[in-house]
């Protein structure tokens, strides 16, 4: 299960180019949340706009001083007062100030769409991390622990940033193209004719070497995948790898793996590193076009010799937004692909955690009925056929059967992870659905056959079952459970803080820390699901005996593969393909020499 998990952990986000199913209507979703920001993004637009104006305008300005730099020259030639440097200075001055001026807005509003965007992830991610908390359990069953947290870190960070770049990107490149058309109009249509007929040429290069790398791009995402997914898991599974001297073949297997994402890599960087020096070559073409036919132009007088310069200026300043709209249209795919993503997240389907007039967990006894429970996880295959149990408060009731015959699945309806196809389970005569779901697991202290510590101190660990919990309370619980005394043998003792795995305490050690964590927790009824399957022999005993005083007046229930350590319990339920095919004591069910009695003969069997 853990190797499983680990395989599944490795998240694929959303790749470049990657493309959404309904890019339309996930673009206006994005519209529709970005709502509360509207007066922000106002002022984005407008000091966009404003900014690239100020910027536009200065070619036109300094082509102003190159004229009066020429015409000077032309009069101190012919006997003139030559150049006018007061005249140029305050043209000069004036550009500064234009540019400054260009600067201050483009900072105001990159300062102000950074916000937006950060504003965006930070609620974006609490909301999912809120919805997690609502998801039905048949969700995570379905999807990979890498799969939702991709969409958590991944998409989440490619819809900030490529909205960020994106959006401003777009405003201003669209203004540029269209004011520096205005200004070029303004100074020669001819020459502008001439300029735009370079377009369509630069445009038809890059489309075929776009096409071209389009499929070396697809086949470097896929194969990066391949490649992250194999280093993941081997680095978590370091141990099995040299156990099985496995080495060379995953050496061999990732180097074949590498060579396939090499030779996609090259040929893809190649080919997108061919677009700029074709652009820059066509846009020479362009450029020195442009400068015969101005020249052409200054000496008809149709236009001054610092138009030739100001026009030069905006054809370079023409072509260069027109790449930005087209890297823009990219990301914008990804921010669609990204946002669809995070909002088919946003929008599954939730649990119900409260009903209306719920009842009350307080004063409960314990009491737990089955009325033939029918359960599946899949509705067309069921696993429990017709489960019919009664529980009387303070018993202890042991759940045995083989691999698969549905004893975790009854701890997961008893906890309302799942609710059954039919039927019903009672908790003092009231329904399951009747309750809150988070109220209802308060009643419940559960320790799965997989532990789940996290990464802080031992202390910290204990005390989330019982967040309010003093020191002295955390203790008790610790000597309960037997983990006392190791505990204070490690460095630091309670305060020592285990690592992101809880790789730095043994496995059994880990089992009796979660079976303290239930303890304090105080629950009315006590779920262990195999808890002393990682626990020693010596170890088990004692926990047996301190559970056995921790669950008097507690209805407890016992899932066990090992039938020695459940001989004592009030009742044991003997589960096999779903059903409850016997039940009574352990001498009970020894004495009918039925199928209890083949499972416990069994293992004395083997061990003989």
């Amino acid at each position: 299960m853990a190797e499983g998990r680990r395989r599944g952990s490795v998240g694929r986000g959303t790749m470049p180019g990657e493309k959404a199913k309904d890019f339309k209507g996930t673009m206006k979703k994005l519209m529709n949340y970005m709502g509360r920001y509207k007066i922000a993004i106002f002022f984005v637009f407008v000091f966009a706009v404003g900014g690239t104006i100020f910027n536009i305008v200065g070619p036109k300005i300094l082509g102003k001083a190159t004229t009066e730099i020429f015409n000077g020259l032309v009069s101190k030639v012919s006997g003139g007062s030559g150049i006018d440097f007061g005249k140029i200075g305050k043209i000069l001055v004036g550009l500064l100030c234009l540019y400054v001026v260009s600067a201050a807005f483009s900072f105001v509003q990159g300062y102000i769409m950074t916000g937006i965007s950060q504003k965006m992830t930070y609620r974006l991610r609490k909301e999912i991390s809120e919805k997690i908390n609502r998801m039905p359990m048949n969700y995570f069953d379905k999807m990979t622990h890498g799969e939702i947290l991709s969409r958590i870190t991944n998409d989440v960070d490619t819809l900030g940033q490529s909205l960020n770049q994106s959006a401003t990107q777009m405003i201003t490149s669209v203004t540029t193209i269209i004011g520096v058309l205005v200004m070029m109009l303004s100074i020669s249509p001819l020459m502008t004719v001439v300029a735009l007929l370079i377009l369509p040429l630069s445009m038809g290069l890059i489309s075929m070497i776009v096409k071209r790398s389009q499929k070396y791009f697809k086949n470097q995402q896929e194969y990066l995948g391949h490649i992250n997914g194999q280093v993941e898991e081997v680095y978590g599974g370091q141990n099995i790898v040299k156990a099985f001297n496995k080495e060379e073949d995953i050496i061999r297997t990732f180097d074949e793996t590498n060579d396939v994402l090499y030779q996609s890599a090259w040929k893809s960087q190649f080919l997108s590193g061919m677009m700029m020096p074709i652009m820059q070559f066509v846009g020479n073409l362009g450029y020195v076009a442009v400068s015969i036919l101005g020249g052409y132009l200054a000496i008809r007088q149709t236009i001054e010799v610092g138009d030739i310069q100001s026009f030069i200026q905006y054809v370079r300043q023409f072509t260069q937004p027109i790449q930005q709209v087209a890297q823009v249209a990219n990301m914008l795919q990804s921010t669609a692909a990204a946002s669809e993503r995070v909002f088919e997240f946003l929008e599954e389907e939730e649990e119900d955690v409260t009903v209306p007039n719920p009842v009350s967990v307080e004063g409960l006894e314990g009491r737990v009925e089955f009325e033939h429970v029918q359960f599946g996880y899949n509705p067309n295959h069921t696993i429990i056929h017709d489960f019919n149990a009664k529980v009387e408060p303070g018993q202890k009731i042991a759940i045995v059967g083989p691999t698969g015959a549905g004893k975790t699945t009854m701890i997961k309806l008893l906890m309302r992870f799942y609710d059954v196809n039919s039927g019903a389970i009672k908790v003092d005569g009231h329904n399951l659905k009747d309750f809150n779901r988070s109220e209802l697991r308060q009643m419940f202290g559960m320790v799965l056959q997989d532990t789940w510590l996290f990464n802080g101190t031992i202390e910290e660990n204990i005390r989330y079952g019982k967040l309010d919990a003093s020191h002295e309370e955390v203790v008790e619980a610790a000597k309960a459970a037997h983990v006392h005394r190791f505990v204070q043998t490690l460095p630091g003792g309670y305060n020592m803080v285990l690592n992101e795995e809880a790789s730095n305490v043994s496995q059994g050690q880990k089992q009796l820390l979660t079976i303290a964590r239930a303890i304090l927790a105080d629950p009315k009824i006590l779920i262990l699901d195999e808890a002393t399957s990682s626990v020693d022999t010596r170890t088990e005993v004692r926990i047996q005996k301190a559970m056995d005083n921790l669950m008097k007046g507690r209805t407890s229930f016992i899932i066990a593969h090992r039938l020695s350590t459940i001989r004592d319990a009030d009742l044991i339920l003997v589960m096999r393909d779903g059903d409850i095919v016997e039940q009574g004591t352990h001498e009970e069910l020894l004495a009918q020499n039925g199928f209890y009695a083949e499972l416990y003969n069994s293992q004395f069997e083997k061990s003989a």
